[in-house]
């Protein structure tokens, strides 16, 4: 009995260790939810191919200027503006003058131009692997003259009534990462979506469909919020221009090639310390509220458990680290 009482008493005057340290708490849930958005932004430089598929018309080739659709069956009504609207006028045939059907060859035109970009997304990431979000893409595209596929020296180029125009894509986004090395990321994913043509495009005779964007994605993580990324892309998309006096549509492609460079940003759980003064690297509390480091920049990698900020000494950087005995 005297032993049990003394266990009792030692205990009694045990001191809780509740009375030296606090239960964290950590983040809320709205702040949880912020931190599973990843946001990105980047620009870059695109490559746009316009194919013109005519078949089922004729070209008309004036002594100068640029050249006329026309319907075969009725050759009297051409087509001046066939890229963006459909504009009717009314040709005569004069003697010299270059004149060909698709019934006997094989028409069309063809351009190269250049895009640049502007591109923001926002995705999550499902148990690390798979990403689901959605982005918005807005394009200065360059328009040059459409060059003829065939009979390129009895056929003008053809020059559009507009130079360029901005071209505003909005999209799903899906993907994965497939490898990793250290701290680099391949990730392939998708874009697929819709996208609207500038005001010169008489949008009552366009149809558009939707666009399909592939890429593969290198990031470098630079901390566990900070990436940066170069992302090579080819992307399908075209429209459909309506002749109403015919009954039939032109087929433009404008498929494009596209390397975009930029970074993305995770939203951190934790808040930032609020104290100016505190030079902490790692996560910590005060009181019992749970805090990032205000020190620790975003763009450099962190364990969240310990700091490194300053991996090595200051005596062992710079001409210190020749001397043998840095002290």
């Amino acid at each position: 009995m005297t032993l049990f009482a003394q266990k009792d008493k030692d205990k009694d005057v045990s001191i809780p260790l509740d009375h030296f340290y606090v239960d964290r708490q950590g983040p809320g849930l709205f702040r949880k939810i912020l931190s599973k958005l990843n946001v990105g932004l980047s620009t870059g430089y695109g490559s746009t191919t316009f194919k013109h598929d005519v078949n089922g018309f004729g070209i008309y080739q004036p002594a100068s200027g640029n050249p006329f659709l026309f319907n075969p069956a009725s050759p009297a009504n051409g087509l001046s503006n066939w890229f963006n609207a459909a504009t009717d006028s009314a040709l005569t045939f004069n003697p010299g003058e270059f004149l060909v059907s698709s019934d006997t060859s094989t028409l069309g035109f063809k351009s190269k131009s250049f895009n640049i970009p502007l591109r923001a997304t926002v995705h999550v990431e499902i148990k690390q692997r798979y990403r689901i979000g959605g982005g918005y893409s807005f394009e200065y595209t360059k328009v040059n003259d459409f060059k003829p596929t065939a009979f390129a020296d009895d056929i003008s180029p053809y020059s559009p009534e507009f130079s360029s125009f901005f071209l505003k894509k909005y999209f799903v986004l899906l993907g994965a990462p497939v490898y990793r090395y250290d701290n680099y990321l391949l990730t392939v994913d998708a874009n697929i979506g819709g996208y609207s043509l500038g005001k010169n495009f008489d949008k009552t005779v366009i149809d558009k469909g939707m666009f399909f964007n592939l890429g593969a994605m290198v990031e470098r993580e630079m901390s566990e919020y900070f990436r940066l990324f170069v992302r090579p892309s080819y992307e399908f998309k075209g429209y459909d221009l309506s002749i109403a006096e015919t009954g039939t549509s032109i087929r433009h492609k404008m498929n494009a090639f596209y390397i975009n460079v930029g970074a993305s940003y995770r939203i951190p759980e934790l808040r930032r310390c609020f104290l100016k003064e505190c030079r902490a690297q790692i996560n910590h509390a005060h009181g019992n509220k749970e805090y990032r480091s205000r020190v620790h920049p975003i763009y450099k990698k962190q364990n969240p458990h310990y700091g490194e900020n300053y991996p090595d000494l200051i005596k062992y950087k710079g001409k210190n680290k020749r001397k043998l005995n840095p002290y």
